[in-house]
C-alpha cells in the first residue's frame, strides 16, 4: 500500500514536472538506504558535497549533485530541481544557528513536499519522562540549539511557499555497521545503573522506511518521533551489544569518575534522559516497525 502512495506522489510531481522528481540533501548513510525504496518512484537526485562520491551514488540509482550547504552560490543549481525533498544533513558544527537549513530553503521551490530530519536532543534531560510529540522543545547544547533554529527555518519556509513540511525527531540510529563494539572491545564504562539515563533507538532501515511513509502519509508541520519501542538505559544498550558479540560488559562507574574518561560529545549524551512515545508514527504513519527492540535486531544482525 505505501508503494502504491510513493506512486501516487511521484505522479504528482510528474505532473508538476513533467516527470517525477525526489531531491536526497545529505545522501549518507541513511540516504543510502533510503534509494532502494524511492528510485523506481523517483527520478532520485543526490546531494553531496564530495566529487569522489558520485560514482558511488550514481551506481546506487541516483543523479550525484556537488554542492555544498556551507557556499549559498553552489546551490543554484537546486533550484526548482525538484518538489519533493528529503533533507539529511546535519547543521554545520558551530554557532547556534543552522545556516545550512537557512542557505537551502532559499532556493526551495513553493508548493513542495519536504521531510526533515532532526534530533530527540531537541527535548533536552526530561529525567527519563515519558512523552509524546507535543512536548515543548529545551536544548541544552549548541548542537540541539542548531537543531530547533532548523526546524523553525523550515517551518517558516513552508509558510511562507505555501509547501507541505514534516518533521522526523530522531534518537540514537543503530544497525549492523554502526554498533558500538569498538568501544566495548577498548573497554570503555558506562554509567551506574544509579546514574545512568534512558536512550532511544531506531534502526537506520526503519528510518529509511520512516522517511517513505512520512513522504506518503505526513500531516503539514507535523512531527513524529521515528523511535522503536525500546525502553533502555544506556548501560544496558551496551551490555546488549556486548552480549549479542560475545564481548565483555563496559565497566559501571558513577557519573563523577566517568565525566573524565569519556569524549564530551559522549557524556552530553549521558546528560540527558528520555523516553519517546511513537503513537503517533504507528497511528498517523501507520508504520509497522521491522525491528521493534535492539534486543530483536540484534537478534537478527
Amino acid at each position: 500500500m505505501m508503494k502504491n502512495t510513493v506512486n501516487k506522489i511521484a505522479r504528482t510531481s510528474a505532473h508538476k514536472l513533467g516527470r517525477p522528481r525526489l531531491l536526497i540533501v545529505g545522501c549518507g548513510d541513511v540516504g543510502m538506504r533510503l534509494l532502494p525504496l524511492v528510485r523506481n518512484s523517483f527520478r532520485v537526485f543526490a546531494v553531496t558535497s564530495r566529487a569522489e562520491r558520485c560514482a558511488e551514488l550514481r551506481a546506487a540509482g541516483a543523479v550525484p549533485i556537488v554542492a555544498d550547504l556551507d557556499q549559498p552560490h553552489s546551490l543554484r543549481r537546486l533550484a526548482g530541481l525538484a518538489h519533493t525533498i528529503v533533507h539529511l544533513a546535519p547543521p554545520q558544527s558551530n554557532g547556534m544557528q543552522d545556516r545550512r537549513s537557512r542557505n537551502l530553503s532559499a532556493i526551495l521551490p513553493e508548493q513542495a513536499r519536504l521531510v526533515y530530519i532532526s534530533t530527540s536532543g531537541v527535548y533536552g534531560d526530561c529525567g527519563g519522562a515519558q512523552f509524546d510529540e507535543t512536548r515543548s522543545v529545551n536544548p541544552q547544547n549548541p548542537r540541539a540549539r542548531r537543531r530547533v533554529d532548523a526546524e523553525q527555518v523550515l517551518r517558516d519556509w513552508a509558510r511562507r511557499s505555501n509547501s507541505h513540511m514534516s518533521i522526523l525527531r530522531v534518537p540514537g540510529i543503530y544497525a549492523a555497521e554502526r554498533l558500538p563494539l569498538e568501544r566495548l572491545r577498548k573497554g570503555m564504562p558506562a554509567l551506574t545503573q544509579q546514574d545512568d539515563v534512558h536512550t532511544n533507538h531506531i534502526h537506520a532501515d526503519d528510518l529509511a522506511r520512516i522517511i517513505v511513509a512520512a513522504l506518503c502519509r505526513a500531516q503539514p508541520c507535523r512531527i513524529y518521533h521515528a523511535v522503536d519501542d525500546s525502553e533502555m538505559q544506556m548501560g544496558a544498550y551496551f551490555d546488549a551489544v556486548a552480549d549479542a558479540f560475545d564481548l565483555p560488559r563496559p565497566p559501571r562507574l558513577p557519573r563523577i569518575e566517568l565525566q573524565d574518561q569519556v569524549s564530551p560529545m559522549l557524556l552530553s549524551f549521558m546528560a540527558e534522559s528520555r523516553r519517546l512515545c511513537n503513537r503517533r508514527l504507528k497511528q498517523e504513519l501507520r508504520f509497522r516497525l521491522r525491528y521493534p527492540t535492539v534486543q530483536a535486531a540484534l537478534a537478527a544482525i
